[in-house]
């Protein structure tokens, strides 16, 4: 049987790229391959219309790959060749992907055995209505136990109702509170979880009828621990068992130590780690701590975490969890680095910034006709480049005053906006080392917010692409 001949659509910018992937690509999966590239820098500006009328495949062809921001009706493009045409991957790095070469692993990802206990602080202060919202927030994230954390020192009369409120929304609700009067009303309408007990009320645990969490009666140590443990244990009640997890400077190291001494000493018992006293008590963007303290947790059999998203560095915490737990125990069972696994954790940096290159850049600007500005941000500067312009530089302001002074660039009042907006965007990209696409959201993992591109916002107005450029009109002016 005859081997596929694929022939792929792109433009002059990213030729280069294409054929290296290609050429990697094409005997791995088995197909021949040739190379359209049109008369047009960016791929992305093409339409099916604008493709139909240039696109000429050698007789060879099977079937036709467009890029995957080519926009229009695929069929425009079938009818003109008679052949199979299909839209590519927007991004050349997911091709692999595109052919069935799945990421290592991928097939496999997902499943997790770590429980995220999710905490509303200073419940007591909120009406009922705003407790559920939180929890449905909270579940919407990841959350699997909706926890209600009490005011020390006060009774809590409300604590019934606002368990049954939940209840009754569908959550699975603890309470964390060593107050037995609380415990008790909080277990009677439902909490099936108590946070935490120790030897001050660990006699009435036996009455409330649900699991408990214990804890050590002297911080930073684990006395009174297995005596509260086999009192409860002989009492036939349910217990998970957290050390407690102290901060930076309090005996961090030496908390994780006794967690570890714990599972040595108690190694069919469940535990907890309450992590907010890292995520909480350090300045730092949680992500990161998230990760490595429920990697702590995976490999030491501890299989739930109490989180909480009071201050804002920590504000998404339990969808951090959510997705840690899954790649910590993706990492523990398949014995496999938790790296290019689940990029939705790669936040603040990416992992690696697409690059075109000095040279290719450099060959755009010559071969640029129109006066449509690009602008990349590459070699730890901005480059804008139009026809006849090839500017570089770290600071905006200084390549919007440059650009103007050339005398022949002219902006209305939306065209300097966007182009504002796209430098902001830049500026971000360079100070951070991210990658950056022009008319593109810039990617900040599960926290990137979608935008509507330019080119789409004029095209849902005119439905047309633009008619003044030189690449016949397959390009904005910007």
């Amino acid at each position: 049987m005859p081997r596929e001949h694929l022939h792929f659509v792109t433009g002059r910018l990213a030729e280069f790229a294409l054929r290296q992937r290609l050429a990697e690509l094409a005997p791995a999966v088995g197909f021949d391959y040739s190379i359209g590239v049109l008369g047009i820098t960016v791929a992305a500006l093409m339409t099916t219309e604008w493709v139909a009328k240039r696109l000429e495949p050698p007789a060879a062809a099977t079937r036709v790959i467009l890029p995957g921001y080519c926009r229009g009706e695929l069929a425009i493009v079938a009818e003109k060749l008679r052949l199979p045409v299909e839209r590519g991957p927007k991004d050349l790095r997911d091709l692999d992907e595109f052919f069935g070469q799945p990421k290592r692993g991928r097939a496999e990802y997902g499943a997790y055995d770590i429980e995220i206990l999710a905490e509303i602080n200073h419940a007591p202060r909120l009406r009922r209505e705003e407790i559920v919202a939180a929890a449905e927030r909270l579940r919407a994230s990841g959350a699997d136990v909706i926890d209600l954390g009490c005011d020390p020192g006060d009774t809590w009369g409300g604590v019934a109702e606002a368990v049954r409120a939940l209840r009754d929304a569908g959550h699975r609700v603890s309470i964390d509170s060593m107050n037995t009067v609380e415990i008790a009303a909080a277990a009677k309408a439902g909490a099936e979880l108590v946070l935490s007990v120790n030897h001050t009320n660990r006699d009435a645990a036996s009455d409330w009828g649900c699991e408990v969490v214990v804890l050590p009666d002297v911080p930073g140590t684990l006395e009174g621990l297995e005596e509260t443990v086999e009192q409860l244990a002989t009492a036939g009640v349910r217990l998970r068992v957290d050390p407690i997890l102290e901060p930076i400077g309090f005996g961090f190291a030496a908390s994780l130590e006794r967690y570890m001494q714990v599972r040595a000493r108690m190694p069919e018992a469940e535990m907890m780690m309450g992590i907010g006293n890292l995520t909480e008590l350090t300045d730092v963007d949680s992500a990161g701590v998230n990760v490595l303290l429920l990697g702590v947790c995976e490999e030491l059999g501890i299989r739930s975490v109490l989180t909480t998203e009071v201050i804002n560095w920590a504000r998404s915490s339990v969808r951090e969890c959510d997705l840690a737990r899954r790649l910590v125990y993706y990492a523990v069972r398949q014995r496999a680095l938790p790296k290019h696994v689940e990029p939705r954790l790669v936040m603040l940096r990416d992992t690696k910034p697409h690059t075109f290159g000095e040279e290719a850049l450099s060959r755009l600007a010559d071969e640029i006709r129109d006066h449509n500005f690009r602008l990349f941000v590459e070699g730890g500067q901005l480059h804008l480049i139009s026809a006849g312009l090839h500017l570089r530089g770290e600071d905006p302001y200084l390549l919007f005053q440059e650009m103007t002074s050339r005398g022949n660039r002219t902006l209305d009042a939306s065209h300097a906006f966007y182009l504002g907006y796209e430098m902001a965007k830049a500026v971000t990209a360079l100070t951070l080392g991210k990658d950056y696409r022009q008319d593109e959201a810039l990617e900040w993992g599960f926290l990137t917010r979608a935008e509507q591109s330019h080119r789409a916002r004029a095209r849902n107005k005119t439905d047309e692409p633009s008619s003044h450029s030189s690449e016949d009109s397959a390009s904005e002016d910007v």
